[in-house]
């Protein structure tokens, strides 16, 4: 059984030399059809025996025309990673420990990554918030990749997305640029970097596996609102917090869990999508705080085909209503119970969960419209989300 953990990990290493590798093939294959046909394996190869000096000079002139080939392609590998390179960071926090002991008392660090982004002229550092929970700033270490030391002046963090955010005051700070992480497809290439088992600055290869991916048990921790990249780009213990970068060296998410029935990577690791990230921290940056929408229905966690069927639908898409709670937006946009919103402010609603990341992450007080599936067919209603935090008991 895999367990989720709010540290990083791998198994399978999918090394960047690798990836140049088979980005460089398919390139040369597509561009260069008949290059590896016109120069067929020196005969050398082809039977048995030691080869002689002059066999093995050819063999590396033709050696390294192919190379060549692939390196022209891995130089978009190696330019991302010496753009990124400057903005991570690698982050140590001091805990006390969570058992008393003798003196002298020993502090205890956790550590994890973090990567430096501008938002109206300021520098700021991104981050998982389980990296620094349980530390003051004061006890926050943030090592600079040019090897300076420095401490944050000011922490923002939200438990319920296991989001943080340090900004920091310091000369010659580069910044990473930011991405668009709605524009991911599955597939495409993407690069961890971070710090996994202190060893900064590392730099794995891999694809965007999967989006969505929500309800996920992390640990002890309770991460209300998820809406997960998976890649299997490699991520350990120590990757928390650094950015995945797509191949226009621009960050797409932010590193934070992993899958794994070993403790290490086994190929399945989880980023936080940056437009989610950037969502949130200018909430806590503005205002000090996260200020959730709130709609007011109650959702059918066990909406399947059967349900489906019998409402109309062909299959399970959407969220199903099955309550509707007094005085919220809800109820005076005139949802009813059995109700099935398939689309958000005109995003398609994949699941009941899908549904509450979306409305957790509107403006309140902002009118939008919804798709709804009613009697067996779709009709178009607006409403004005709430403040949550107004509506909870």
């Amino acid at each position: 059984m895999f367990r989720f953990r709010l540290f990083d990990s791998s198994s399978r290493p999918a090394t960047a030399a690798f990836a140049c590798l088979v980005l460089g093939c398919c390139a040369v294959a597509l561009s260069q059809p008949q290059a590896f046909a016109q120069s067929a394996l020196p005969a050398a190869l082809e039977r048995d025996g030691s080869l002689t000096p002059a066999k093995r000079a050819e063999l590396y002139r033709t050696l390294q025309q192919h190379a060549k080939a692939l390196e022209s392609q891995a130089i978009v590998l190696k330019t991302v990673a010496k753009l990124i390179g400057p903005t991570v960071v690698h982050i140590e926090a001091e805990t006390a420990p969570k058992t008393p002991r003798t003196y002298p008392r020993h502090q205890v660090e956790e550590a994890g990554s973090g990567v430096i982004a501008l938002y109206k002229g300021k520098h700021y550092i991104l981050t998982n918030r389980h990296v620094i929970r349980n530390s003051a700033p004061s006890g926050v270490k943030i090592h600079l990749a040019d090897g300076r030391l420095i401490r944050p002046a000011r922490v923002w963090t939200d438990p319920d997305t296991d989001i943080a955010v340090m900004r920091i005051d310091a000369p010659d700070l580069v910044a990473a640029e930011l991405g668009d992480s709605d524009r991911l497809e599955i597939g495409d290439f993407v690069l961890a970097v971070g710090s996994p088992f202190g060893l900064s600055h590392s730099v794995t290869f891999g694809i965007i596996s999967a989006k969505g991916r929500r309800d996920l048990q992390l640990g002890e921790a309770t991460v209300r609102f998820q809406d997960f990249l998976q890649t299997d780009a490699a991520i350990n213990p120590g990757n928390s917090g650094g950015p995945l970068i797509d191949l226009r060296g621009q960050v797409i998410g932010i590193n934070t869990a992993i899958a794994s029935s070993s403790g290490g990577s086994e190929g399945i690791g989880f980023a936080i999508p940056v437009n989610m990230f950037m969502i949130i921290v200018r909430q806590l940056i503005e205002d000090g705080k996260v200020t959730r929408a709130f709609l007011g229905v109650n959702l059918d966690a066990d909406f399947g085909p059967a349900m489906a069927a019998e409402v109309g639908l062909p299959r399970p898409v959407g969220a199903r209503i099955t309550g509707i709670t007094k005085g919220t937006p809800a109820e005076a946009a005139e949802l009813q119970v059995g109700d099935v919103i398939l689309e958000f402010n005109r995003v398609r609603v994949e699941d009941d969960a899908h549904l509450v990341n979306l409305v957790s992450l509107t403006g309140v007080g902002k009118r939008v419209q919804l798709l709804i599936f009613r009697d067996r067919k779709p009709i178009t209603v607006e409403v004005e989300v709430g403040d949550r935090s107004k509506f909870q008991p």
